[in-house]
């Protein structure tokens, strides 16, 4: 089963993919901003289609090698849609991690948020990335990333202690007509 954790810059994406990673067994995380790196010189933006396209590729062998995987990125409806497409004839679930403006512009644990970033944060909240049509929405303001890892887990039917298979919880997952 794929798991899309999708949310502004500063949401929690990546550290409650990390924690769902630990409390559901056999799922791979597959952080999108992290395949930049292996086109550094590439214009964020210019990179953005490839970056995606890697992510399904990746996440797809290991869907097929029988792992769960979690794939964590600010999700726009067409990115959504392609992933959808790209990762077909496997379950999917998508979790938008949307705590309040103001909590995701403030610092966050050790992060520090450059001028950039806040101003981007408040685009994708203008732009509906914090709110979109598909999957299910969580504000995770006031959660630890655990707390939020294990809220996703019990929304996908899975015991927080790993004790029960995603395979079990097919027919409970959330859509994107949920």
């Amino acid at each position: 089963m794929t798991i899309l954790i999708n949310g502004s810059i500063n949401a929690g994406k990546t550290t409650v993919a990390k924690a769902l990673c630990e409390l559901l067994p056999r799922t791979a995380h597959v952080e999108v901003d992290s395949l930049h790196d292996f086109i550094g010189w590439m214009d964020l933006e210019e990179s953005i289609p490839l970056n995606l396209k890697n992510a399904a590729a990746v996440g797809r062998n290991f869907l097929e090698y029988g792992l769960n995987v979690v794939i964590s990125y600010p999700l726009n409806p067409p990115d959504y849609q392609y992933l959808a497409a790209a990762l077909d004839g496997f379950p999917l679930a998508c979790f938008t991690l949307s705590p309040p403006l103001e909590v995701a512009r403030r610092n966050r644990g050790a992060r520090v948020l450059s001028d950039w970033e806040r101003e981007r944060i408040a685009f994708h909240y203008a732009t509906g990335i914090a709110s979109p049509a598909f999957g299910a929405i969580i504000d995770n303001a006031a959660q630890t990333p655990r707390q939020t890892a294990a809220e996703i887990a019990s929304r996908l039917g899975v015991a927080p202690d790993g004790g029960c298979q995603l395979t079990d919880a097919r027919n409970r997952l959330p859509t994107s007509d949920s």
